[in-house]
């Protein structure tokens, strides 16, 4: 990075820190590569995925592997590929998510909206979390809805993991081809409406459907953080091309 470079990111931390400082009711959007700095891999990647009982996940696309109708009709598949791919369990937070929680005790958040499955936001005491797409800490029975320790998935040494009753025990998390939590998504829709600063991290905005969420926002400050230009990059305030982690490390709690 030359200097201007540097001068360029320095100007913008500055702008974002004095947004921060002059805001009261901050939106964080976050989509599920925030999770990536945690070294949780991104699920539609089929890398280090190793066949075994019969399964070869070379036939499948990743998005079929998470879907309701693995779940229902291939559930050795899709249990297999979520207890490889999804197992969070020893994985910490990383800076963006300790200074969200810092940002929320200091009274400037209102909400972290989330795109991601893993429970991290919580982990690292933040409490006004959305969680979009559900998460893997819960898990019930699907006929019963009898709840189970989020272990219980991995622990369960069955190939499909039943319920006393006989119903399937599966993850709270939506499953491609399911629909979005009514009441997350309200709750979201709310959140964003009322938000004088609006950042969104780490996601593209051509997902349907939480890319239109962004309508629901006010246009008053709207902050992008994203490797790669969005739709949305011509209606910031301010636009990162960066690491979520490079940011957060430089942002003020006052």
């Amino acid at each position: 990075m030359n200097k201007k470079d540097n001068s360029d990111f320095s100007s913008k931390m500055k702008a974002l820190n004095d947004l921060i400082q002059n805001s009261r009711n901050i939106v964080f959007f976050w989509g599920a590569w925030v999770s990536t700095e945690s070294w949780v891999p991104d699920f539609r990647s089929k890398d280090w995925l190793y066949n075994q009982h019969d399964i070869q996940f070379d036939h499948y696309q990743p998005e079929y592997l998470l879907s309701h109708s693995c779940l229902y009709n291939e559930p050795q598949v899709f249990f297999e590929y979520y207890r490889q791919k999804l197992d969070c369990r020893g994985i910490k937070p990383n800076i963006t998510h300790y200074k969200l929680a810092e940002l929320e005790k200091a009274g400037k958040v209102s909400a972290v909206i989330t795109q991601n499955i893993d429970g991290l936001h919580q982990s690292a005491w933040s409490e006004k979390v959305i969680e979009l797409h559900g998460t893997t800490q819960k898990v019930y029975c699907d006929t019963c809805n009898k709840n189970y320790n989020s272990d219980f998935l991995f622990t369960d040494k069955r190939a499909i993991p039943f319920c006393t009753c006989g119903g399937i025990v599966r993850p709270d998390v939506t499953l491609y081809e399911e629909s979005l939590p009514s009441d997350a998504w309200n709750n979201a829709m709310q959140a964003i409406a009322k938000a004088d600063l609006f950042i969104i991290g780490w996601t593209s905005l051509t997902v349907y459907p939480a890319n239109t969420l962004v309508q629901f926002f006010r246009w008053k400050h709207l902050v992008i953080i994203n490797k790669d230009p969005t739709p949305q990059d011509q209606f910031a305030e301010l636009v990162f091309h960066e690491n979520l982690g490079k940011v957060f490390e430089k942002v003020e709690i006052r």
